[in-house]
């Protein structure tokens, strides 16, 4: 990858990594600090990555690390973070985009993951497969599962209301 590349990698996938990652994560400090380090770790290895397949290498690190903050945060919890919350309650509903957010942060990290990259970034089952490491069809599998979980979650709302 030459230093060209590289800098037109930056320009090309920063926003859309962030996003992903801000998704996954939903810290905006550590969304940032994941794109950063993807971008230090690309640099460093520039001599051994294909310049043409620099976007496909960029989400799956940005899938990878925020994997390993998502376990490392749900190791950490104290007793007291345990608490189920409930997703929104009627009376505190202020639009479809937070009902979803709150039901997406339910889902385990895997699903989450696909399930943005289908229906957020528009990516297709093997595109999915390629960034996430996961064959095409475990990825149909963890999308339909995702997309079930979060109908029962709004069904189970709807019935709240």
């Amino acid at each position: 990858m030459t230093v060209s590349e590289f800098n037109n990698a930056v320009d090309t996938y920063s926003d859309g990594l962030y996003r992903f990652a801000l998704k996954m994560t939903e810290d905006e400090e550590e969304a940032r600090d994941i794109v950063q380090e993807v971008f230090i770790r690309v640099w460093e290895k520039r001599g051994s990555i294909d310049g043409n397949k620099v976007k496909s290498y960029l989400f799956t690190s940005v899938h990878h690390l925020c994997i390993d903050i998502l376990r490392r945060h749900r190791n950490h919890k104290s007793l007291d973070d345990i608490e189920e919350e409930p997703i929104i309650e009627p009376r505190n509903y202020t639009g479809l985009n937070k009902l979803l957010d709150a039901i997406l942060k339910q889902l385990p990290p895997v699903q989450r993951a696909v399930l943005m990259f289908r229906d957020y970034e528009g990516y297709t089952y093997e595109e999915i497969g390629q960034l996430t490491g996961l064959s095409e069809s475990q990825v149909k599998v963890y999308i339909y599962r995702a997309r079930l979980a979060v109908k029962k979650k709004i069904e189970s709302l709807e019935h709240v209301i």
